[in-house]
């Protein structure tokens, strides 16, 4: 049980499942998912949780060596008397089609297929077999690339229904551990291939810094990304109080009070701009530069030239992604560049909080319910419709946002096998079309729809265990109590 315990701590401190939650693994052939198979199944029989199946997917990458690897999980399924759910996609045509690199694809893809896994079986997580390796080359990659601390986190314990027992254990504990009991395991040639930039860091650049410079460099980095994690999950959070005081959101645009931003601590008043410039930007990417522009026009104006001396030069407007931002007196005034009408509509949503929606006559507000204390006196079973609904604390990444639909926008529905539009969500929710743009969205800080208001919460976001703390969200008409 050496690392079996390991691996229960693990899941024990990042508070990853309650004792007995049904869990689905998800199964590469590879020898860390293996292992974190057989490791899963010491603690079930430990009754600390319930290995409820195996899921694979057929990525039909490596051809003939794609389709061994899905032979050897159904059989490991098999031999292990577990159910077995396994998909192919064709990843290739899959990142064509929707014109974003292969490896994204692929995770986007492999993601939606174990989260339709976990639902059909009723698990409340989803087990992958990321370590401490993982987590060292993340950083390393993020690092060269420029992230800050928000990036620097890495690999999240926990991120949803995702988990990571494995996360503190090394890649070659788990190859020992594995050979011990004779358990085969797939090999996958392309993780030698150094033409990606991952396994030229796990090949080329942690070698060469464990023998140059430290022996445990894996471990350092590893921490060095809880730390950074650390920070920013506490930088956020002072970030999101931040905003509740300088934010104003009118329709079609956005309000900072500059003398504010400017006044704010670099690392708070940088975090406001990036959730503001990305709220607006829709699906374009907000850079580094794009906040240091931003944050530019919360500096007084330049004086002008002699003769004008004293008198500060007009508004000052700069061009950002799908945005422009103008300074207008004391404020930094922000507008989307597309054509607004009399429901566009973003507002940002504190915890605690209430927003008032005024030409639809709701006010929706928010507060955290942080598990056992927070919930006493207050057990409910978690409606996916209504005035009030949970939504799982750990899932969401903040902050929230109220907002109005726009083209594009896709979800998965409450207890639905995968994502789909808004607008046939509607539809077929015979939601008239005059008041579809009308209806407000909750949505987290990376634009996920968390709440269609009034109709239903996200299946990511579905309550599973209320002791590892609920947001309650609420609808009211206003002048009215419901």
């Amino acid at each position: 049980m050496g690392l079996a315990r390991q691996a229960l701590a693990a899941i024990t401190r990042y508070g990853m499942l309650r004792e007995g939650g049904r869990v689905v693994v998800a199964l590469s052939g590879g020898a860390d998912s293996v292992a974190l198979l057989f490791l899963l199944r010491e603690l079930e029989e430990a009754g600390a949780l319930k290995v409820a199946a195996i899921a694979h997917l057929n990525h039909q990458l490596r051809g003939a060596e794609s389709d061994a690897d899905e032979a050897f999980c159904a059989a490991l399924a098999g031999r292990l008397g577990l159910d077995a759910f396994v998909e192919r996609a064709d990843i290739a045509a899959v990142a064509r089609t929707q014109k974003r690199s292969v490896e994204d694809a692929a995770r986007v893809t492999r993601y939606e297929f174990l989260e339709r896994a976990a639902t059909t079986v009723s698990a409340e997580a989803i087990a992958v077999a990321h370590t401490l390796d993982d987590q060292a080359e993340t950083f390393l990659l993020r690092l060269l690339r420029g992230a800050g601390t928000r990036g620097l986190g890495s690999i999240r314990p926990k991120a949803g229904r995702v988990i990571r027992p494995l996360i503190e254990l090394e890649r070659a504990e788990l190859r020992t551990y594995l050979v011990g009991r004779r358990e085969p395991f797939r090999e996958d040639a392309s993780n030698a291939d150094v033409a990606f930039a991952r396994n030229r860091v796990r090949h080329e650049l942690l070698p060469l810094l464990e023998s140059r410079f430290s022996s445990g460099v894996t471990h350092i980095l590893a921490r060095e990304a809880e730390l950074a994690r650390q920070d920013e999950e506490f930088l956020a959070a002072e970030a999101i109080k931040l905003a509740a005081r300088i934010v104003l959101t009118d329709v079609g645009g956005v309000r900072l009070d500059a003398d504010e931003l400017r006044r704010a601590p670099r690392a708070l008043g940088s975090r406001v701009a990036h959730a503001v410039l990305q709220r607006l930007a829709g699906t374009k990417s907000i850079h580094f530069e794009h906040v240091e522009r931003l944050l530019g026009l919360a500096e007084p104006s330049p004086v002008l030239a002699a003769g004008d001396r004293g008198q500060h030069a007009g508004n000052r407007a700069i061009s950002l992604p799908g945005q422009d931002a103008v300074r207008v007196g004391a404020w930094i005034v922000l507008k989307p560049r597309r054509r607004a009408s009399a429901n566009d509509f973003a507002f940002s949503l504190s915890i605690p909080g209430e927003v008032l929606l005024e030409p639809q006559g709701l006010a929706v507000g928010a507060e955290h319910l942080p598990g056992p204390a927070g919930l006493s006196g207050r057990q409910r079973k978690w409606a996916a419709r209504g005035s009030e609904v949970g939504v799982a604390a750990g899932a969401l990444e903040l902050p929230l946002a109220i907002r109005s639909r726009r083209p594009g926008d896709r979800f998965r529905p409450l207890g639905a096998p995968g994502k789909r539009k808004l607008q046939d969500f509607l539809v077929d929710r015979k939601v008239a079309r005059n008041e579809r743009d009308a209806v407000p969205l909750v949505v987290d800080g990376r634009d996920r729809i968390v709440w269609v208001v009034g109709q239903t919460v996200a299946e990511d976001f579905r309550v599973t265990d209320p002791s590892q703390g609920v947001i309650l969200l609420k609808v009211r008409h206003l002048g009215g109590v419901g």
